[in-house]
């Protein structure tokens, strides 16, 4: 395996990953396996160690710049987690078919939410609020739909984040930058769940592994620097955007279309 261009595909994941909130799973799973060949057990197990290291890349200046929540983050996570353990230990039983399926289904559905969905102006177009200067609305609502997101953590290799970030955005009313920094927070604590499961069957390459970590904290780390320089509804047309695709690749998956379209 070409390792330049291991340690490239980590860079763009790791920038677009913590430019959007978001684990980066979405485009290290379709690369490690229809580019680089790898098994789609093997691709989601490594993918969570590299959600790992996209998290480290940007945690830690977002929450200098008072970006963060972390109370908030725990109190997701407590649900997040036992999904990530959940969705782990089924994907041994279900079919990789079935699962990017429902996956694209669902990313289907998350991207037309957002299109759809009337921001407030004030929440949405708002500059970022520094440390949690926001009210924080429906959290029994929150932790259900991370219960979720957690789920497909564990399942197919992401942070979840393209459930977190619209979630706090919307029905919490948290400031888009602020769900972005929140979730990258979250991602790592998710990945970490599933990754163990996912290590003790074997299923993590650490030789694909290692570059790519590389790759992802490199890209993570300018790509969390970016994100004042870029507006929040450019943001937002990029996550959709993200969104549409990976339900595409998805869904030619679960239904055995044997193509690939960037």
């Amino acid at each position: 395996m070409d390792l330049f261009f291991l340690i490239l595909s980590g860079i763009l994941a790791g920038g677009f990953a913590s430019i959007l909130g978001i684990g980066g799973g979405i485009l290290i799973v379709p690369l490690l396996s229809l580019i680089f060949g790898l098994g789609m057990h093997t691709a989601i197990g490594t993918s969570l160690l590299c959600v790992i290291a996209t998290s480290m890349g940007a945690t830690p200046y977002y929450i200098q710049e008072g970006l963060t929540n972390i109370r908030l983050g725990m109190n997701l996570e407590l649900s997040t987690t036992l999904g990530a353990i959940i969705g782990g230990s089924l994907a041994g039983i279900l079919k990789s078919e079935t699962l990017s399926a429902i996956f694209g289904i669902l990313l289907f559905y998350i991207a037309f939410y957002m299109l759809l969905k009337k921001s407030d102006p004030s929440v949405f177009f708002g500059e970022a609020e520094r440390f949690s200067n926001y009210k924080v609305k429906n959290i029994p609502l929150g932790m259900g739909i991370c219960f979720f997101a957690g789920n497909f953590s564990g399942l197919l290799g992401v942070g979840g984040g393209f459930l977190k970030v619209p979630t706090m955005h919307f029905p919490m009313g948290i400031p888009l930058k602020n769900a972005v920094a929140t979730g990258n927070f979250m991602v790592s604590i998710t990945a970490c769940a599933g990754a163990l499961i996912y290590y003790f069957r074997g299923d993590i390459n650490p030789t694909v592994a290692a570059p790519t970590i590389i790759g992802v904290l490199i890209g993570s780390f300018f790509g969390s620097r970016l994100i004042y320089q870029l507006k929040a509804e450019l943001i937002k047309k990029i996550f959709i955007a993200l969104l549409l695709y990976s339900a595409l690749r998805m869904l030619f998956l679960g239904f055995d279309f044997h193509f690939f379209i960037f």
